[in-house]
């Protein structure tokens, strides 16, 4: 990538060295976006039954996850098991579940509203030909399918249904089955603390969903500040659309860790439909790779700090048959 910039070796060594001074404010962008993340998980978490847990720790738990996130394959999803483990000696094992759950699906819904916000801004600011439009076509029915799809996981739960469909799969067929016969109450559990949020906490809802696309606005500063370190020719509208396609790019490769390629690829064909130079999407990536070492380097830290916790709260109890055995 570097020996097919488009700039001169002095022209790069000058804005590396230009973008010194940016990057403390381009690491510090992500101490609000982390913080309007937790804000986003705390107010699914924080409920009448559910509000012993504090905020920082919240906070500590959103930095951490995504760092394990952003170092592991498997879908983006490396953090999520150690969120459920921290969380669960304050607030019971299927309701961290429930929660972790609810909010890495409203992490995922609000790329797809990103996604559809970012179509609808090109077809009003750019010129749109045909294969354009096809190709905006087609990812704006993919995302509409997406957005049915979680609404139908958030009205009825989705941990039974994952299980089902994990049990008609060859390699996992015999494990899942096994586990969705020692756990069908907890799943069951888990379906019905997914679905109260839709029905009958609408208010949250929405406000979580809200602030996780308020963070996706918030974070397209950081291209923002990146390309204005090379050219002062750029748009914060165009930091969206920018933004948009290499993270599309980037999640249909989930599977590499830290989207390794696929994001540098993403950003440059993103800034080339733009009429901006690739290399400038390359740069770009590059200087987010920094930031990135840096937060996890961050997040790892943090796993050894505050992690004393009380007495996990008592799981709520399940009604039984009276003729049924108690062991």
């Amino acid at each position: 990538m570097l020996l097919t910039f488009d700039m001169e070796p002095m022209e790069l060594w000058m804005s590396l060295k230009k973008a010194g001074g940016w990057l403390p404010l381009i690491v510090g962008l992500w101490v609000i976006i982390y913080f309007i993340n937790a804000l986003a998980w705390y107010v699914i978490i924080h409920d009448k039954e559910n509000n012993k847990i504090p905020f920082w720790k919240v906070y500590k738990l959103t930095i951490t996850g995504f760092a394990l996130n952003y170092a592991t394959p498997g879908g983006l999803m490396g953090g999520e098991a150690y969120r459920v483990m921290e969380l669960t000696p304050y607030i019971g094992g299927s309701k961290a579940t429930s929660s972790v759950i609810l909010y890495v699906m409203m992490h995922i819904f609000s790329h797809f509203c990103f996604w559809l916000s970012a179509i609808v801004i090109y077809v009003l600011f750019f010129p749109v030909n045909m294969f354009m439009g096809i190709l905006l076509a087609v990812i704006a029915f993919c995302c509409l399918v997406a957005v049915y799809f979680f609404i139908k996981g958030y009205r009825n739960g989705m941990a039974v249904k994952m299980l089902r469909i994990a049990c008609k799969i060859p390699f996992l067929k015999k494990w899942a089955i096994k586990f969705y016969e020692n756990k069908k109450e907890t799943l069951e559990r888990i379906d019905t603390q997914i679905a109260e949020l839709h029905k009958q906490r609408k208010q949250t809802f929405y406000l979580s969903l809200s602030l996780e696309f308020i963070a996706r606005i918030v974070g397209c500063l950081e291209i923002y500040f990146i390309l204005y370190i090379l050219t002062d020719n750029v748009s914060f509208i165009a930091c969206i659309l920018i933004m948009a396609f290499s993270s599309l790019f980037a999640n249909i490769f989930f599977f590499s860790p830290m989207q390794l390629g696929t994001r540098e690829g993403g950003l440059a064909l993103a800034v080339g439909g733009l009429a901006i130079p690739g290399a400038f999407g390359v740069y770009t990536g590059l200087i987010t790779r920094v930031r990135e070492v840096i937060w996890i380097a961050i997040g790892v830290f943090l796993m050894k700090i505050g992690n004393n916790v009380n007495v996990a709260p008592e799981e709520p109890a399940i009604k039984k048959n009276k003729y049924e055995r108690t062991y």
